[in-house]
């Protein structure tokens, strides 16, 4: 069965269609690794995708380049791509440098925020309620949309891009950080709090708050990663 519509070229789009099925590729593929969808002992069969999928090879390999440059496949000679494994080590790096980066942006983003940065933030948190609720696919990117939203205020786009590629790279371990039970209530509470401190402008809690979420975050990522 095809997951995605089948689309005709259109004179001279041909570029276009392909890019914009690539596109999609690239979100189902993402959604499935992040999710554990796809193990990390088997490889990706391009020609069972393609098939499943209903197009040709081109997109894929475009979507799969990307999420090779997303750092979460990996391709091996003569053996194709597979699912880069989660470890402890690369979540201690993960986790160390978004607390170097993302509590103190955060602080300057609430003090620099517009009442449509508010409206911004306030408009990620509740998206990201409602995937937590209901659509476990969607809350990696809900996540790292509800986290940005409270750096982008501040105008620094480096620091910006920083956090939000790092947002990006933990979004593997904050999923399996949210399946054991009760999680995702605690993490509600905290988002919550956070952004409460966030919309009052108080920098000083804002930077105290998230540097507690990421810092408990990486405690039980350790436990868990390490009883596997």
């Amino acid at each position: 069965m095809s997951t995605l519509p089948q689309v005709e070229a259109e004179p001279g789009q041909t570029g276009l269609v392909v890019r914009t099925l690539a596109e999609r590729v690239f979100e189902i593929m993402r959604e499935r690794i992040v999710t554990g969808r796809i193990p990390t002992s088997a490889p990706i069969r391009q020609d069972v995708l393609a098939a499943e999928l209903g197009i040709s090879k081109i997109p894929l390999r475009e979507a799969l380049a990307r999420l090779e440059q997303e750092g979460l496949i990996v391709s091996m000679p003569n053996r194709g791509y597979f699912v880069r494994a989660m470890s402890a080590d690369e979540a201690d790096e993960i986790f160390a440098l978004r607390l170097v980066i993302e509590p103190a942006a955060a602080a300057a983003g609430c003090l620099a925020a517009t009442e449509p940065h508010q409206a911004a933030a306030r408009e990620a948190f509740e998206a990201l309620d409602r995937a937590a609720a209901d659509n476990l696919g969607e809350v990696a990117a809900r996540n790292r949309a509800f986290h940005t939203s409270l750096v982008r205020p501040a105008g620094r786009m480096l620091t910006t891009n920083l956090v939000e590629r790092l947002e990006i790279l933990s979004e593997r371990y904050v999923i399996a950080h949210l399946q054991p039970a009760g999680r995702e209530d605690r993490a509600h509470l905290e988002h919550k709090a956070l952004l409460d401190a966030w919309l009052s402008r108080d920098g000083k809690l804002t930077e105290s708050l998230l540097t507690a979420h990421i810092e408990g975050t990486l405690k039980d990522l350790r436990q868990q990663l390490a009883a596997r």
